[in-house]
């Protein structure tokens, strides 16, 4: 059991953490039914340049959730599963749901400003790449710091190695499109860092007593 330290924030609560597995399991949901639109539903919802900037914006937010294959869906699931796993407690339902929507407008923002040349996209990845990030600013409250530390570094070595290699071996059966894995961990880490600040408790105010 671990003790108090003043002017830190305790880590959520079991009911937070129950809170989390309906929203694991709500996306898990989502991604198993877009999962069988066929090639007409995967067309209609994907992330499609010209479509978003001819008003279709749905494709925004539906795009993260359609996959091109039963491998790449899989993948997804896998690694939604293992966020899941290893933040249990580090965020509550609300706080999830900033990290997601902070996510998926940061890669969106990416998309739409800065990759022109990108037609369509479809996929979890860069969304768990926000996940990630917002659970490894959690651990650096939570958690001890070699594990903080140990899980930072690994983030920020997968996007270096992308962004400098490409993706890495078994990513799956389609092309990665490694800049949402970055937009999206930025996003994330973004909205951790602000969850962060927002559930800091101040030191609390002690008057003084009289010895007697």
């Amino acid at each position: 059991m671990s003790d108090a330290v003043p002017g830190r924030c305790r880590a959520p609560t079991a009911v937070s953490s129950i809170q989390g597995a309906w929203l694991v399991g709500l996306l898990g949901a989502v991604l198993v039914l877009l999962g069988f639109t066929g090639d007409a539903g995967r067309e209609l919802l994907r992330y499609e340049r010209a479509a978003v900037l001819h008003g279709e914006y749905w494709r925004l937010i539906t795009g993260h959730f359609v996959h091109g294959s039963g491998q790449h869906l899989l993948l997804n699931a896998v690694g939604l599963g293992l966020i899941a796993a290893l933040f249990p407690r580090e965020y509550s339902l609300r706080g999830w749901l900033l990290i997601l929507a902070s996510s998926i407008a940061t890669i969106d923002l990416g998309f739409v400003l800065l990759e022109p040349q990108l037609e369509w996209y479809v996929g979890l990845s860069g969304v768990l790449h926000g996940a990630l990030a917002a659970g490894a600013v959690g651990w650096w409250k939570h958690e001890s710091r070699p594990l903080a530390l140990a899980l930072t570094l690994v983030l920020v070595g997968k996007l270096s190695w992308e962004q400098w290699h490409g993706a890495l071996p078994l990513s799956g059966d389609m092309p990665v499109v490694v800049d949402a894995h970055l937009y999206g961990a930025l996003g994330g880490a973004l909205a951790g860092a602000l969850l962060s600040l927002h559930n800091r408790a101040p030191f609390p105010h002690q008057p003084p007593t009289a010895n007697r």
